[in-house]
């Protein structure tokens, strides 16, 4: 059974070998808080301490730009860290795990309707005298109670100290074990990364696709260089352009669309902004989860297909447009542009992608479409008639014919040339044939960066 938060802080109270600080700024001392609730709290409880002005902040941590932020969480750990150490490391070194925990956090204010997030971290000592570990998280606030988050604020920071101790050895234990006692929706997780000495070979692109397989947020995303981050923070004010796919494997192809709806989507930017939208690729769990199950083999070679032609990636839960599309709106007031195929076009008519709604296919238009998102879509060739099939000549559904002209005629929809129609002959699907068959046919396909890992998805999935 899952322990309850009084008996994670009275276990970790009575540790005789844990011992460390506290640092909480934003909304109260909510995780210090659990600790003195319980039993035997000056067993692990060195000092705590909050800071709210911004002067006594800035004194004790040095000047940052933005106060709820990653670089204010490390300066938070390096100044804890560091004294807890310089003051305690000669008298308990041998015998004793030190860390200390941080938070920065921007709850709710009186008449405020802000988005409520926060930045908690632990730098902790794996054994007596290792160098630190780091574990950081990003979470978002959904309760609308000042009061209501700063519990919920306290609950996921005992936990993450607990499980930096007790589930560091498993990430799906580790990850789900951050909403402990806490009822679904209270939270969001989007970004959980693991650094430092115990972890100098851990790949955290496994944490991204761990928090969306477990539930705890809709999508992470991670730079062309690997590293994880928060979605809300790294599009913040930038157009964003997103490519939804398989990449099973990455075609040449898909270089071709990110390519022609850039160029398009650019010029419609006001100038103070072109030239500074991010491109990112989609991978989403409905895709990894056609197999007979969650491969995370598959998972990093395709993400290490676009990294290595410089991509960005997105991994989502979000089948439905709509939803990717208010994602993506959280995290930019600036425009958003989804590039699709005419195969997947055709899908936002089924009635599928709309149940749950009350309002119908309708209701999910109008989500989709409610910030001025734009979808660039790719044509595509008939492979029995040789007919190219594009935006402009597309047949939707009879009843939704006059709601797609609509789309067209507004600019909600738009069409993106092809120079190359012989990249339209062939999907994926046959690229994995040729290569199984030995046809070398198939590099003509694919971008030469990413032959060695086709070849690998090809065979892994025949294996």
């Amino acid at each position: 059974m899952t322990p309850t938060s009084y008996d994670k802080a009275l276990e970790l109270n009575l540790d005789p070998k844990i011992y460390g600080t506290l640092a909480e700024i934003g909304a109260g001392q909510e995780t210090a808080n659990w600790f003195f609730r319980a039993s035997g709290t000056a067993g692990l409880v060195a000092k705590t301490i909050s800071a709210y002005d911004m002067t006594m902040s800035d004194e004790i941590y040095g000047k940052c730009e933005r106060y709820v932020s990653a670089t204010r969480l490390t300066s938070m750990l390096n100044h804890e860290y560091g004294i807890l150490l310089e003051r305690l490391a000669a008298k308990r070194g041998p015998d004793t795990t030190f860390f200390s925990f941080c938070n920065t956090v921007r709850a709710r204010g009186y008449r405020d309707s802000g988005e409520c997030h926060g930045w908690l971290g632990i730098r902790f000592q794996i054994k007596p005298g290792d160098p630190p570990s780091d574990i950081v998280i990003h979470i978002r606030l959904l309760d609308q109670r000042s009061i209501d988050q700063m519990e919920a604020l306290g609950t996921v920071g005992l936990n993450l100290i607990y499980a930096a101790y007790r589930h560091r050895g498993h990430l799906r234990e580790f990850a789900e074990s951050l909403t402990d006692n806490l009822n679904p929706g209270r939270v969001e997780i989007d970004l959980l990364k693991f650094t430092g000495h115990g972890y100098s070979f851990f790949d955290n692109r496994l944490c991204a696709l761990q928090l969306v397989q477990s539930g705890l947020t809709d999508a992470t995303m991670f730079l062309p260089d690997g590293e994880v981050v928060q979605p809300a923070e790294a599009l913040y004010h930038k157009p964003v352009l997103l490519l939804r796919g398989s990449f099973n494997p990455v075609m040449n192809i898909h270089l071709e669309m990110l390519r022609r709806a850039r160029e398009q989507f650019s010029r419609s930017l006001p100038p103070e902004q072109q030239g500074r939208e991010v491109e990112l690729c989609e991978i989403s769990m409905h895709n990894l989860l056609r197999g007979p199950g969650l491969e995370p083999l598959d998972f990093i070679d395709r993400a290490d297909a676009l990294q290595r032609l410089g991509k960005t990636v997105l991994v989502s839960r979000c089948a439905e447009f709509h939803r990717i599309a208010a994602f993506l709106n959280r995290c930019t007031d600036s425009p958003v542009g989804i590039i699709l195929s005419i195969g997947l076009l055709n899908e936002l008519f089924k009635s599928k992608w709309s149940e749950g709604l009350a309002g119908g296919l309708l209701e999910s238009f109008g989500r989709l479409f409610k910030k001025g998102v734009t979808l660039e879509v790719f044509p595509w060739k008939n492979r029995k008639t040789g007919e190219l099939v594009t935006a402009e000549n597309f047949h939707p559904p009879e009843n939704s014919k006059h709601l797609y002209r609509h789309f067209v005629e507004n600019g909600r929809i738009r069409g993106i040339p092809c120079d190359n129609e012989s990249l339209l002959a062939h999907t994926g699907r046959d690229v994995c044939r040729m290569i199984l068959a030995n046809d070398p046919h198939w590099r003509e396909l694919v971008p030469e960066n990413a032959w060695a890992i086709a070849e690998r998805q090809a065979k892994m999935q025949n294996a």
